[in-house]
Formats: C-alpha cells, structure tokens, sequence
C-alpha cells in the first residue's frame, strides 16, 4: 500500500508540473508572437499616412496665399499691367474731345496721293485711341468709303494736349479730264459714331474708274509716316 501511494503522489506532482510548464510556454508564446507586432506596426503606419496626407493638403491650400499668409493678392497681378502707351484706366478718345484737322501730305514722285489727318486730343485727359477711323469722301458722283490697309497696333493713350495722325492715299487723276470731284472728307474716330466733315486738302480730282472697288485707302491710327 505505501508503494501505490508513493506511485499516486508521484503522478500528482508530475501533472502539476506539466500543467505549470504549459500555460508558461502559452505565455511565452503571446509575449513572441510577431503578428500582434505586426499588427500594431500597420495600425500606426496607417495611421501617420492619413496624417501626412492631411498635411500635404493643408500646405497645398496655402501654396497661392502671401507670405503673411493671409491670401494677400500680388501688388503685380492687380491689373495694372502696361499695354503699347496704355495704363489700363484712360477712357476712349471721343469724337467731342478730339480735334481733327487734314492736310495734304502728297509728295513729289509718289504714285498716288496722300491725306494726312492729325486726332488732337482736347478733352482735358489723356484717353485711349486704336484701330481704323471711319472715312469717306464725299464727290459730286456720290461717297467713296476708303478700304482699310495695313495691321492696327496696339491701344495708344493719348496725352492731353498731344497728336496722333493716320493717313488716307487716293489715286492721282491723270486723264486730263475733269474726273471725280471731292467736295469733302468725312472723318469717324474709332469706335464712335458721330463724325466730322472737313474741307478736302488734296487734288480735286478722282479719276473715273469702273466702279469694281475703293481705290481710296486708310491707315490705321499712327500710320501716318510709315509709307503705304
């Protein structure tokens, strides 16, 4: 009997031990596990690249704004840029704030002739002119619209007091017969609708033509000097 209890004692001890050796090596096995590592690794790596996408976000909002940070608009990007002589804020040249005069600008040799017409501005301000002006010649045969020739440049503010001039060539009448007589010279500045009706300063003449098209041309605005 003292044998069997010694035996039974034994195997109690033994279990016990098993037992205790088991939930160590489960603990031991949680503590070394490197998928909750990984685990919590991922959680944060996730987590940093949201944060940093809202930053980068941010930074782009800001990215237009002043260096006060503030949105504080560029003093060079107000629209105040310069055009060819213009500053952006002058009004149009008006036909009632310019004075028109014409004078013959023919010249001995050239093929055809020339009208000089001067736009002086008298408004009082300096103003915007650009373009074609409008002009006919009034005959005894009817009006005669000139045909535009040449490129316009760019819009030109005129100083107050200050001239600028276009030309207006028109074909010499060498036929040695009476031709086409002009009574007058119609002037529109651009973009306006009231004209002016001056006394025409070159030949009297037009020669008879067959009617197929203008033989009368203008120049735009600052044209005039610069040759057909």
């Amino acid at each position: 009997m003292r044998v069997r209890r010694i035996t039974f004692a034994a195997l109690v001890v033994a279990a016990g031990l098993s037992l205790t050796a088991c939930q160590n090596g489960d603990d031991g096995a949680a503590a070394s596990d490197p998928s909750s590592a990984s685990s919590a690794s991922a959680a944060s790596s996730a987590g940093g690249g949201s944060g940093s996408g809202g930053t980068d976000q941010d930074s782009g909002k800001e990215s237009g704004t002043g260096s006060d940070g503030k949105g504080t608009a560029d003093p060079a990007g107000s629209g105040s840029g310069s055009g060819s002589g213009g500053n952006g804020t002058a009004p149009k040249c008006t036909t009632d704030g310019l004075e028109i005069t014409a004078q013959d600008g023919f010249i001995d040799g050239d093929p055809d002739g020339s009208v000089v017409v001067a736009l002086t501005n008298g408004s009082g301000a300096d103003c915007v002119i650009s373009g074609f002006a409008g002009v006919d010649l009034k005959t005894n045969a009817g009006d005669i619209s000139a045909t535009r020739k040449g490129e316009p440049g760019d819009p030109y503010t005129l100083k107050n007091g200050k001239e600028i001039d276009f030309y207006v060539s028109y074909p010499l009448n060498e036929t040695g017969g009476s031709g086409v007589r002009i009574t007058g010279l119609v002037v529109t500045p651009p973009n306006e609708t009231k004209s002016v009706t001056l006394a025409w300063p070159g030949n009297s003449s037009l020669p008879v033509t067959d009617g197929s098209g203008s033989s009368v041309l203008v120049g735009p605005i600052g044209s005039a000097g610069q040759g057909g």
